[in-house]
């Protein structure tokens, strides 16, 4: 995408004093439930009020959503509390009726990005308008998926363009609903460093007591803003509720944040500081749950050789491994000292592994 600077114009232009804020319900239930959330968000830093009238569940007969009748409702929020409006859209339907009740900033979810049909089908209905668009990152890791969307909208000739991470789906069970694969949205503000980037830890905690910690972590690593769903009543939402917090709790949230400082020389060596650090905390974090599913694969090899009475050490496989391993290394700027010394550990371990299921 050439020009990507002009993307970013609508948000400098807006020229907060904090990251950008999205709240609001994760459904529209009732008038009452939304006009209500709105006024207690009124005097707070939200600067769009979400919530969504067509909810995509993964099997039907889950609440989908109160429909149309939903944007009357944010109508009549945008004039008692004079907050902008933000929904999501998966079709050209819901596209139009948005427009018509001027809803200001139109997400498309993760369900719609995994299609390259819907997206085009989107970016027709979309085209040329002056409305906020933002895309989520499709459910499983794709960047070029990602970015193929938003190129298709800006090609309709759409200028307020953004980005949302809420995670990726996966079959391993781990703390997040969906896992943030950090990595990845490192790589995405690589590729556009002046498209706006959204976190949402509402979808990928799935739990309201991880909302800070993830909103912080990605505040360190530079997101542009948080989309955090939020409901006076979480226990008892429609949709999503573990995940969803109160006003208050958003606000108490937004208030212990810590926002890095750009003022001054020092600021700007600790913000940059702060940024390396936390992408070194992800890379980490990953390298500790790659090297346990390791150590699970090779529990599995020490079940095989007990069953069928096969010593643990092949040194031919593991010199073989070794030979790869440092030639791998040295493509990737690592010393042949450093790949010995990681490799042998690892190899030790796995051996420790195994040696103790043959005791068994």
């Amino acid at each position: 995408m050439e020009n990507s600077k002009e993307m970013r114009t609508w948000l400098n232009d807006m020229a907060l004093p904090h990251p950008l804020v999205i709240a609001g319900p994760c459904s529209a239930e009732t008038e009452q439930q939304v006009l209500k959330i709105a006024h207690e968000l009124k005097d707070t830093d939200v600067n769009y009020y979400r919530a969504g009238i067509w909810k995509p569940r993964t099997r039907p007969g889950n609440f989908e959503g109160v429909g149309a009748i939903g944007l009357k409702w944010l109508q009549k929020v945008k004039e008692e509390t004079g907050l902008k409006t933000a929904t999501e859209v998966a079709n050209k339907a819901h596209v139009d009726l948005a427009l018509e009740h001027d809803v200001d900033l139109l997400w498309i979810g993760a369900r719609s990005t995994v299609s390259p049909f819907i997206m085009q089908e989107l970016a027709d209905a979309l085209e040329g308008t002056d409305k906020v668009v933002l895309v989520k990152n499709p459910v499983n890791p794709d960047l070029s998926l990602w970015l193929g969307g938003i190129e298709r909208l800006h090609t309709a000739g759409i200028k307020k363009l953004g980005a949302i991470h809420r995670g990726f789906s996966t079959y391993q069970k781990t703390k997040y609903r969906n896992i943030p694969e950090w990595q990845l949205a490192i790589e995405f503000q690589n590729r556009f460093p002046d498209l706006p980037l959204i976190n949402d830890p509402s979808h990928i905690t799935g739990k309201r007591d991880m909302i800070f910690d993830v909103s912080q972590t990605a505040l360190d690593l530079n997101f542009d803003g948080l989309m955090i769903e939020t409901h006076w009543d979480p226990d008892n939402a429609w949709s999503d509720a573990a995940q969803q917090i109160t006003p208050k709790t958003l606000v108490q949230i937004m208030q212990d944040l810590k926002i890095r400082k750009e003022t001054d020389e020092e600021a700007e060596y600790n913000s940059k500081l702060n940024n390396l650090r936390a992408q070194i905390d992800v890379i980490d974090n990953q390298l500790i749950q790659t090297l346990g599913e390791r150590m699970k694969v090779s529990d599995g090899i020490g079940e095989l050789k007990k069953q069928k009475n096969v010593a643990v050490l092949q040194t031919n496989r593991w010199n073989a491994i070794l030979g790869k391993m440092i030639l791998e290394g040295e493509s990737r700027g690592l010393s042949e000292e450093f790949v010995l010394r990681m490799f042998k550990a690892i190899h030790q371990e796995s051996i420790n592994h195994q040696e103790k299921i043959l005791k068994a």
